[in-house]
């Protein structure tokens, strides 16, 4: 890949990223299509800025386009939302785009991308960071040092985070009081999870699942990997990045950071991974949860509205999607993921990446701060459909229409458990989150099944990491 394109040949080799590279293995008859070099003022001059569809919808991009204009109305502005079912897909058609001499100046890009975008494709900020402290010096006082953190490589800061996601749990408060159980504690451990998931079986019926997750890198096997004080893929931390440390943060909050967190080896067969696999397993197997489906979970809202699930692990984003289902506010509440060896949590965060191949950087970093700020994203996120990066901004009132009345929990996440992390994210991204879905899918058919797979897993992961992306 080079920094101006990249050829045909080369996006193939991206196939792991979904439909979009595979497109371009047959016919070309869609290629202005798939590049979107027939959007009407394609090359008028605008700064362009590349976005998820199904989360940027016409009123988002009205608010953002309309917004921006007043602060700056000498930068003309076109955001795109590019439709795609999930980050792969999209990233895949950002790539097509590059590809065809198309790129736009800005592309959102979540902590799958981050470090794929950064090593190959992305602009530092740390220049204009540096240069506008005194302007961003309020942005960084209200987000959480961890955010920031998972934005940086190499000791390089790519983006600033105006949105994040933990994975918390969500419960069904119907199916606690037929269960006869109490909202469980902050402290709750694996134990009582596991018993809390016997007492809504007994309650619930043949057609019920206690526990329903997804098998996806954000949410399923991985929170409890992190539980169990290990991770997928060996974690440390890249040296530097005291440059944005020092100056914006007081030494409590900077102290054990550095430059962007580092996915290195492959650890699926550590003994901590086996144990969390084999108590999934040994859940499925008393019929207490679901096996692992594939998906982004937007089936799982219609079951667990409806009181067929009791409990499954979601973001802030899931009180708006619930309230839009029809569930009051009292209807469902919050709580911690359950403590193990740790009660370390994961997350994945979003904001813009400014490409290499921009030759607007200037106006384009001026929309990344414009889309920062506090006043930005109160209007952007009205509906609950994320966790908005400011802590500010989440607040009782926020909360009071949608719930749940535990929504302090969403930033807490972070702010009572500072160790909590992103998901595995290396730049070889793809292929790992293929691998695990492949591996889990089938270590998780029985309990004996476990250690197999994960030797295969094992495998696949060490060439996986192996590969230049």
């Amino acid at each position: 890949m080079t920094d101006s394109n990249l050829t045909r040949r080369t996006l193939l080799r991206y196939g792991a990223y979904g439909a979009g590279a595979a497109a371009l293995a047959g016919t070309a008859a869609g290629w202005d299509r798939l590049t979107g070099a027939d959007i009407p003022g394609r090359n008028d001059g605008s700064l362009v800025v590349a976005t998820l569809g199904p989360a940027y919808g016409p009123e988002a991009i009205r608010t953002l386009t309309e917004g921006f204009r007043k602060v700056r109305p000498d930068i003309k502005l076109r955001i795109n939302a590019v439709q795609a079912v999930d980050w792969s897909d999209f990233f895949a058609k950002i790539l097509t785009q590059i590809a065809a001499g198309t790129a736009p100046d800005l592309v959102y890009v979540a902590t799958e991308g981050v470090q794929l975008f950064a090593q190959r494709l992305g602009v530092p900020l740390d220049r204009w960071v540096k240069r506008d402290a005194g302007e961003l010096r309020e942005y960084f006082a209200d987000v959480h040092p961890s955010l920031v953190e998972s934005m940086m490589y190499e000791g390089s800061l790519y983006q600033l985070p105006v949105e994040f996601n933990a994975a918390d749990i969500y419960l069904n408060n119907q199916v606690l009081r037929r269960a006869g159980a109490d909202f469980p504690a902050a402290d709750w451990t694996r134990d009582d999870f596991t018993a809390l998931l016997r007492d809504m079986k007994k309650a619930g019926g043949s057609q019920f699942t206690p526990y329903f997750w997804t098998n996806r890198l954000w949410g399923g096997v991985v929170p409890w990997l992190f539980a169990n004080d290990t991770n997928l893929l060996a974690e440390s931390k890249a040296p530097g990045g005291a440059w944005l440390w020092d100056s914006f943060y007081p030494a409590a909050e900077r102290a054990g950071r550095g430059g962007g967190f580092r996915w290195a080896t492959p650890q699926a067969t550590h003994p901590r991974v086996e144990e969390a696999y084999d108590y999934l397993a040994s859940l499925i197997q008393e019929d207490l949860c679901n096996r692992p489906e594939g998906g982004n979970g937007q089936n799982l809202i219609g079951v667990f509205s409806t009181g067929r699930v009791g409990v499954t692990p979601a973001g802030g984003f899931w009180a708006g999607g619930l309230h839009l289902a029809g569930m009051k506010a009292g209807a469902f509440d919050a709580q911690y993921f359950p403590r193990w060896r740790t009660q370390r949590m994961q997350f994945g965060a979003a904001g813009y990446a400014l490409l290499r191949t921009s030759k607007r950087q200037e106006e384009a970093w001026e929309f990344i701060k414009y889309a920062a700020r506090r006043d930005t994203l109160m209007r952007l996120f009205t509906t609950n459909q994320t966790t908005p990066a400011r802590r500010s901004m989440l607040t009782a009132d926020r909360y009071r229409e949608t719930g749940p009345n535990h929504w302090h929990v969403f930033y807490d996440t972070l702010d009572k458990f500072p160790d909590t992390g992103p998901i595995p994210a290396p730049p070889q991204v793809a292929e790992v989150e293929q691998v695990l879905l492949k591996h889990t899918g089938t270590a998780l058919a029985s309990r004996r099944a476990v250690a197999p797979a994960l030797r295969r897993m094992q495998s696949d992961l060490e060439k996986a990491m192996e590969r230049e992306v």
